[in-house]
Formats: C-alpha cells, structure tokens, sequence
C-alpha cells in the first residue's frame, strides 16, 4: 500500500525540502502543497495524512478548510512549529480529533516513524487489537530503538518531548505510558504530574525508564509511584517480557 502525505509548507524552503527528502527515504510519497485553498484542492481526496508546517500564524481559510475536511475524524494532522504557532493552529481547528504535535527542531525519522504506525493502526484488522503505548524520550535513537522491540505485538506511538507527548494525549488514548526521567524543558516527572492532573489521562499507567541505576536515583523514581521504572540498558526481551506481563496481570 502506498504511503502518501500531503505537506503544507513553502516549498522553496530549506526545511520544508527537508522534511520531503527525509519522508521520501522512509518511503513516503509526499505532496507539497502551499498552504492556501488552491493548492488544498489541487490534491483533494488523495490521502487522509497533513502535515502542516507552520510558519508564524496559519491562514483562517486554510484552518477553515481543514476543519470542515476532517471533521469526519478520519484525518490526521501533524502541526510542525513552535509551542505558540501550533497552539494557535489548534485553536482553529476546534472538530479536529486527530492533532499530533511536533516542535521544532524536528526529527523527521521520528515523525516518518509514528505516521507509519498510526497508518499501520488505520487499516484495521489485527492491528486495532494490539494495546497502543507511547514511549517519551528526547534520545530519537533509543525511541526508534524500543519501538522497535515492542512493535511486532503492541501500537507504538512516539514523542521526542513532554510537550510532545501531553499534546498527542489530549487527542489519542493509549494503555501504556513508557516515559524517560531524564528530559530537558520538561522532565519526566513534570509530565507525570501533569498528566495527573486531567481526569483524561491519569489513569494511564506509566513506567519510567532510567539510565541511571544507583540507590538515590532509582529512589527518586520510586517515590513518584508509577506502576514500574525501569533500566535502558535492560536486554529487549526482558523489557518485552515485563510489558507482556503487565497486560496479563490487568487481565486477571
């Protein structure tokens, strides 16, 4: 199945062309379109996927058009900008269910990487049964690393910040929260706090991954509560074996 996205940006910049040249070598076709109405029509109906590259504030028509568009919930759109730029851009789409965040500077493997499993989740099947879990690390090496790992038998979702990962939750469920401690901007624990304190996601459980293994740090995780934290440099099939449990155990 061709993997198509559409990307609203300037072409002639340099990001945007890199941005195209790193979707490509994930083996994504990617349309380039200028964010106005006429080049959004231009390739109307040729794929539920956006990304929006947001330079300073969206145009009111092009938010309207999208509104309207992927009012369904059948469409995805992933905002790549600033914290201010993606804010207002999600003010203006108010229908949208579907919003993925990325700030920049962005990792575009990473983004490539969650945009194949959420196509991989829409095809339906087998796939929708899987337990969906977001992993939280600034690192994009480990992320593609564990996600690696856990893919075969769960959902993975990524987000390479705290931020990242609190705006993706305020559209999307998941069973299982994989968060790193150690994080610039917003910690790992500040994302723990945060996420207890919205009714939507505090039930989520969340195990925290370290790199650090003495005493006090592992303390400073443990006092935090979550359901587990857990070491990086634990071998793949013990952390595999580790998830697979929690699941039975929620089963029982």
């Amino acid at each position: 199945m061709e993997k198509i996205v559409i990307l609203l940006g300037d072409a002639g910049k340099f990001m945007v062309r890199g941005m195209v040249k790193g979707l490509e070598a994930q083996g994504f076709t990617t349309l380039v379109v200028y964010p106005d109405l006429e080049g959004l029509r231009t390739f109307e109906n040729k794929t539920n996927y956006y990304i929006y590259y947001l330079e300073g504030d969206p145009p009111g028509e092009v938010l309207d058009y999208l509104n309207s568009e992927t009012g369904a919930g059948l469409f995805h759109i992933f905002l790549v900008g600033s914290v201010e730029e993606m804010d207002k851009a999600r003010e203006g789409l108010p229908d949208i269910k579907n919003i993925h965040r990325y700030e920049r500077p962005i990792n575009v493997k990473v983004l490539a990487s969650e945009i194949d499993s959420i196509m991989s989740g829409d095809k339906g099947g087998s796939e929708n049964a899987k337990k969906k879990i977001l992993l939280v690390d600034d690192d994009g090496v480990m992320l593609r690393t564990i996600k690696g790992w856990l893919k075969d038998d769960h959902e993975v979702f990524i987000a390479n910040s705290g931020s990242n990962a609190l705006g993706f939750l305020e559209n999307n469920r998941v069973d299982l929260i994989l968060l790193d401690y150690m994080m610039p901007e917003m910690s790992g624990p500040d994302v723990y706090m945060k996420l207890h304190e919205k009714p939507e996601t505090a039930d989520i459980p969340v195990m925290f991954l370290t790199a650090r293994s003495d005493k006090n740090s592992v303390m400073k995780v443990a006092e935090l509560r979550p359901v587990k934290y857990l070491l990086k440099t634990m071998e793949p099939d013990e952390l595999k074996a580790i998830i697979a449990d929690f699941f039975a155990a929620r089963l029982e």
